[in-house]
């Protein structure tokens, strides 16, 4: 039962987050899910954008630029997300992050401290003759540390350090009834660069300071072990562009393109370790692709769109993105969903929320 038990709960945790990465090739999937809004609007792209509190997770090099006018500055910030997962299953299950950024400047540069949240929902213990011994909750957290600072005139490089944690099984309470064999943990580290010139020509186009160029590695460390069985973190290699096309009084759009590749490789007779999946890797699989734009007006409101897929050999994911923000004071707050190519999507009607408060 308790095998029976973290299989279930495992499956579930995996379509939770089908709209993230591919199901069974590996473990927490839930820290592949973007807390940014914006982002997520815009095809999930943010790689060559990342100049906002959820840097973090898209590309921490992007931590680099966020720095004040002036060194005397601590320019904090606050980010919080939140999203109701698979509302038409009417499931208590829901996905939460929460964020604290601040430029630094004996550190010549912006730290960022943020937690993680998957809630997966209520479950039920049982002995061999089926009797409900007790009820439980299963939930998956992440907490992070990140780091980003300049080390040319347009390039920020940082990393992220993550303890990851994993509570699908039944815990141990005051009367000894549950097991404990649900729970697994791991720890992981990102590297990101972000290239932002500030004086750059193209074919004649002043691009500077408009154009992004990032690459991020995340999610690189040691399996998660759940009884007797190891599941690697989902490694992410992540290229993307942005442009800022038109600029103006009054409108401000920009384009995004993300690319990215899972770097596992995992079935059933292969389970390869990092680094050796950096490279088995790319001989199965495919890669994520992400279209965006962005349309500001007058800087306070935003419209936006965008497009995700992938090969049919990795998920076959297809769907557009919608999302719309506003800026109030010293506020950014941010809306999205997902509209599925294909009917009954799991992720489908799922609205996304976040939120950016600027300290003073």
């Amino acid at each position: 039962m308790k095998r029976l038990l973290w299989v279930v709960s495992k499956i579930i945790a995996c379509v939770l987050c089908s709209g993230t990465i591919a199901f069974g090739q590996a473990a927490v999937p839930f820290i592949t899910i973007s807390p940014d809004s914006r982002a997520n609007g815009m095809g999930e792209v943010g790689t060559g954008l990342a100049d906002n509190i959820y840097a973090t997770h898209w590309n921490v090099g992007g931590l680099a630029f966020q720095m004040p006018e002036t060194t005397k500055q601590l320019n904090r910030k606050v980010g919080l997300a939140y999203a109701k997962w698979l509302p038409q299953f009417n499931a208590d299950l829901f996905y939460a992050h929460a964020a604290y950024g601040q430029y630094v400047p004996s550190l010549e540069g912006t730290i960022n401290v943020n937690f993680m949240l998957m809630n997966l929902g209520e479950f039920k213990r049982t002995d061999f003759s089926g009797k409900v011994l007790n009820t439980f909750r299963s939930f998956e957290f992440a907490l992070g540390f990140g780091y980003g600072t300049l080390i040319a005139d347009d390039i920020g490089a940082g990393f992220q350090l993550k303890y990851i944690q994993s509570n699908l099984g039944a815990p141990v309470n005051a009367q000894g009834s549950g097991t404990g064999d649900g729970i697994g943990r791991s720890v992981a580290f990102d590297l990101g660069m972000l290239w932002r010139p500030s004086n750059l020509d193209l074919f004649g186009w002043d691009i500077g300071d408009k154009f992004g160029l990032g690459f991020n590695l995340a999610n690189i460390g040691p399996k998660v072990t759940y009884l007797n069985v190891s599941d690697p973190l989902p490694t992410t290699l992540r290229l993307g562009t942005s442009l800022k096309v038109l600029e103006d009084e009054f409108n401000e759009l920009t384009l995004a393109v993300d690319i990215a590749k899972l770097l596992v490789r995992r079935d059933s007779l292969v389970n390869d370790p990092i680094p050796k999946s950096f490279i088995t890797a790319w001989e199965v699989g495919g890669i994520e692709s992400s279209f965006g734009m962005e349309y500001w007006y007058e800087k306070v409101v935003a419209l936006r769109a965008g497009y995700f897929t992938e090969p049919a050999s990795v998920g076959n994911r297809r769907f557009f993105t919608f999302g719309t923000g506003i800026r109030y004071d010293v506020f950014n707050m941010d809306f999205s969903f997902i509209i599925p190519t294909e009917e009954n999507h799991p992720l489908g009607n799922t609205m996304r929320f976040s939120l950016i408060g600027n300290i003073p």
